[in-house]
């Protein structure tokens, strides 16, 4: 068994007390997005944000606010609806350029949804340079639920 050593005037790679680094993000592009997959960070630009559920009153103490709006999104690659919750939804400007990290897919009517839960966080960024590819919506897509055999 050998134990690789750091160069010299360099630390080892790792946190405090032995913890693994902190793994650098991996972008990945929407056409890359699966059914029942998750850990996703991608850059992306509102195209549209629509309000598809506003209750409850902002100003009451007890009653929290639950809003909730269905916002396309997508990069050079495609399109792909985005479930924004809360304060989410008012990042989700159309034409804003956010980046999503740790977000996930879930299914809906059987086709895919983006959505950004409470480990995730949803950032607006510098403008992004590319075009949104809008005729590759993956949420389009249909997906059907089929049981295998063993």
């Amino acid at each position: 068994m050998s134990t690789a050593a750091a160069p010299a005037g360099q630390k080892p790679q790792g946190g405090a007390a032995g913890a693994p680094a902190k793994r650098k993000p991996v972008f990945v592009k929407v056409d890359q997005l699966k059914p029942g997959t998750s850990g996703h960070t991608l850059t992306v630009k509102v195209v549209s944000s629509n309000m598809v559920l506003q209750k409850g009153r902002a100003s009451s103490a007890h009653l929290r606010e639950t809003r909730i709006a269905e916002c396309l999104i997508g990069d050079e690659t495609g399109t792909i609806v985005f479930t924004a919750r809360n304060e989410q939804v008012d990042l989700m400007e159309p034409g804003a350029t956010v980046i999503l990290r740790n977000a996930k897919i879930d299914m809906f009517k059987g086709s895919m949804r983006l959505a950004v839960d409470k480990w995730g966080r949803v950032e607006v960024t510098e403008p992004a340079t590319f075009t949104v590819k809008e005729d590759n919506n993956l949420s389009l897509v249909e997906y059907e639920l089929v049981k295998v055999e063993e």
